[in-house]
Formats: C-alpha cells, sequence, structure tokens
C-alpha cells in the first residue's frame, strides 16, 4: 500500500537538509529524520531515496533564489533594477552557502528546470526594460546582458562565500557592472550611479564569512 504524502514532511525533510549543510554535518538516512518524528520510510515517500532527496535540496536553492528576487520591486530605473538583483543573488549565496554550492553540483537533476530557469528571467526582464527604455543600446540582446551580469555576479560570491577572498571583494561588482553595462550604450555617469543605487548587500552575518 502507498503511502500517503504530505507536503509538511516533505518541508520539514528539506529544511532539515538544509539545516545540516549549513552546520556542515554529514546529510543520511538517520540524520535527515533525527528529532523530527518521522521515520526513515519517509525520505522513501517523499522522494524515492537520498538521490531524489539531494535533487529537491538543489531545487530548493533555486526556490529560495526566485523568492529573494521577488523581493527586489521594478523601479523607473531599469540599470538599478538589474543591478539590485545581482546584489539579491549575492546576498542569497552568502546567506546559505553550502545550500549554494549544491545548486550548482550537477550531479543531480533538478526536480522542474523550467522553474530554475525563471530565475534568469528576472533579469533578463530587467535588461529588456533598459534597453526598451534607450539605456541600453537597440541592438542589444537581453538574455545575454543577463547571463553576462549573472557571471559577474557569480564569479565574486564563488571567491567569498566558499570561497578565500573577503566580503570586501564584493565591491568590485559595482565597476564590472558599470563597465558592462556602459559597453552596451548607458551613459558612464549616469549608470554608476544606477549600478551604486542598486548594489546595496545586507550587513554581513555568520553565514558570510
Amino acid at each position: 500500500m502507498a503511502r500517503t504524502k504530505d507536503p509538511a514532511v516533505r518541508t520539514l525533510l528539506i529544511e532539515r537538509a538544509a539545516h545540516l549543510l549549513r552546520i556542515r554535518e554529514p546529510i543520511t538516512l538517520r540524520s535527515l529524520v533525527a528529532g523530527t518524528g518521522v521515520s526513515t520510510m519517509a525520505i522513501y515517500t517523499h522522494f524515492g531515496g537520498m538521490d531524489g532527496m539531494w535533487r529537491a535540496l538543489r531545487q530548493e536553492g533555486f526556490t529560495r533564489l526566485a523568492g529573494r528576487f521577488a523581493t527586489v520591486a521594478p523601479s523607473g530605473d531599469p540599470v538599478h533594477d538589474l543591478a539590485a538583483l545581482v546584489a539579491a543573488y549575492l546576498d542569497n549565496a552568502l546567506e546559505q552557502p553550502d545550500l549554494y554550492r549544491v545548486m550548482f553540483d550537477a550531479t543531480f537533476e533538478l526536480e522542474d528546470l523550467k522553474a530554475a530557469d525563471a530565475t534568469l528571467e528576472h533579469l533578463v526582464q530587467a535588461a529588456r526594460r533598459a534597453r526598451d527604455t534607450g539605456r541600453f543600446r537597440a541592438d542589444v540582446d537581453p538574455l545575454e546582458l543577463a547571463i553576462q551580469s549573472w557571471a559577474i555576479g557569480h564569479g565574486l560570491v564563488s571567491l567569498v562565500a566558499n570561497g578565500p577572498l573577503p566580503r570586501p571583494t564584493l565591491g568590485h561588482g559595482v565597476p564590472m557592472l558599470t563597465a558592462l553595462f556602459v559597453g552596451v550604450g548607458d551613459d558612464p555617469g549616469r549608470c554608476r550611479r544606477s549600478v551604486e543605487r542598486g548594489w546595496r548587500l545586507r550587513p554581513a552575518g555568520p553565514a558570510a564569512g
């Protein structure tokens, strides 16, 4: 007889796995259910086993990133918004560096690839608005520019969240994004001001390293 899936239990186990990552404890069947009140069978019921658990955990990273992007409300300055989205990406990674690392572990497939792709769409829309309002050249491809912007943020935060460099390294994002956006047509002075306003990272916390 198939066991009934309980969304609350599924969420509980994902949160437990994220917690174990955060405190750098091994993730096993027993460690996942310890203190939760559910049995190890719940891992099979909700995820089909540990591989499914890791896929769900990887997906959770993108779900949380999408939630963070959703907090960046579009403004009248799309260049500011694009910089703010990259800053939000960095904040999200710094707050949960171990979950961030799992997001890009291709060992396990994502549960919903389209949902992960949707995170990039936030940056694409900001880049498109900047192009359509004349801040960027008319021949700019919003998708390409969004990927380039993401790559800058990803490179910087990878060196800080799980890497060897200190948090002030992230400040290089301002001149790097400014150079990128000026290169596709924005006015240098106006661009710098927009990026600086958007580049407002949260204060360093325990997870930031």
